[in-house]
């Protein structure tokens, strides 16, 4: 495997967790990134930047991220909130009036971003035209009954997330999230990251696509639970729903597709992004500014919500917008912060060790949370540490 990047001393081991990824579970392209204390210690790329082809992934090679998208959503209602545009505590209704139809008059803010607002359906899914027009998918949730009564359980909100979170800030800032975040977040902080990837960056990303299960390797095969799998059967479950809001489901490919401020699930972004972002969340990195005063990482870190996730079955831990470390998504240490993305991509920090890391996959597999690529990144950077 011809791997490409560098390491610092210290840190081989990612280097050859890496390498382990293509040779043992599948990788057909990819790209890794650590911080460690605001300094760069691991930036590798390998493989093809197309799932389904050969081309080289390049230094600059970006791809879709799926859920990983969410963490960055997230920090933009926390960026808000920090600087006295949002009250996590107000009702949505007080900045989206009409969202409150339905029984929705007293949800909050800090309900959306923790995925208790009991709004992961639809009860009629939106077409990919409509879910990228920004307009029919708040639209549609502002009429939507909630499931449950929202601030008593939590289920995640796969693809209604985006709808919910874009809304919120383009209501409160006048301007689209990819906008705010583009002027905010990626251009202070030299990240290549967009929510709408724009058509003058659209050569830089590659194809992602699903790639078969290799044989299992000792230690690393994940089984869901049959409860879990009945639950993805079941065209009827509130799982199903959840992930088929968009339906017929979304080429991800589509440069429409890419270019549409999707903060739930279309974020578009190199390994090396994904880690600076978290850096800056936790400290300054070389030179660039920090992204997160202490209060708004205290707010990052702290649970809202933990237990049986009424979409994804398993027990999860949940902040204002992250997910936190436990055994359904394994971080790097317990004050670990981030958000993986359904097939493998993952980004997170952790405080306690001043590390953030940025994974980045075209090759995904069936888990939303745990993928064992990702896994196996972090316990060689946790051995390094």
């Amino acid at each position: 495997m011809d791997v490409q990047g560098t390491v610092a001393e210290g840190y081989e081991a990612v280097r050859d967790a890496f390498v382990r990824n293509f040779e043992q579970r599948g990788e057909r392209g990819a790209a890794v990134a650590v911080y460690r204390h605001g300094r760069k210690v691991v930036d590798l790329w390998a493989g093809a930047r197309d799932v389904d082809g050969t081309a080289p992934w390049a230094v600059d090679t970006a791809q879709v991220v799926r859920s990983v998208t969410k963490g960055v959503a997230a920090a933009v209602v926390l960026l808000l909130h920090q600087r006295g545009q949002i009250d996590l505590d107000a009702p949505v209704a007080t900045y989206w009036p009409e969202f409150k139809a339905n029984g929705k008059e007293r949800v909050l803010v800090r309900q959306l971003l923790s995925h208790r607002a009991g709004l992961p359906v639809l009860d009629r899914p939106l077409t990919p035209a409509e879910a990228i027009d920004g307009v029919s998918g708040p639209a549609a949730l502002a009429a939507q009954r909630p499931e449950w009564q929202p601030g008593t359980d939590h289920g995640y909100h796969a693809q209604t997330y985006s709808w919910l979170i874009a809304e919120l800030v383009r209501r409160v800032t006048g301007r689209t999230i990819g906008r705010w975040v583009a002027e905010e977040i990626a251009r202070p902080l030299g990240l290549d990251f967009w929510i709408g990837l724009p058509p003058e960056e659209a050569h830089r990303a590659g194809r992602i696509g699903p790639v078969d299960e290799p044989p299992s390797a000792p230690g690393l095969t994940l089984r869901p639970k049959r409860a879990v799998s009945d639950a993805y059967r079941d065209p009827a479950s509130l799982t199903r729903r959840a992930f088929g809001a968009i339906d017929p489901l979304p080429d991800e490919n589509d440069p429409r597709y890419r270019a549409a401020e999707l903060p739930a699930s279309g974020g578009v972004s190199t390994a090396r992004a994904l880690a600076r972002f978290y850096a800056s969340t936790i400290g300054e990195v070389d030179g660039g500014p920090r992204l997160f005063a202490p209060a708004t990482l205290a707010l990052a870190r702290t649970e809202e919500s933990a237990g049986p996730d009424r979409i994804l079955i398993v027990p999860t831990r949940v902040s204002l917008g992250f997910m936190l470390h436990g055994p359904a998504a394994p971080l790097l240490g317990p004050g670990s912060f981030g958000h993986p993305g359904r097939g493998g991509s993952l980004g997170l920090a952790d405080p306690e060790s001043g590390v953030a890391l940025g994974y980045v996959t075209n090759g995904l597999r069936k888990g939303v949370t745990a993928d064992p690529r990702g896994q196996a990144l972090i316990r060689a950077v946790r051995s390094a540490l």
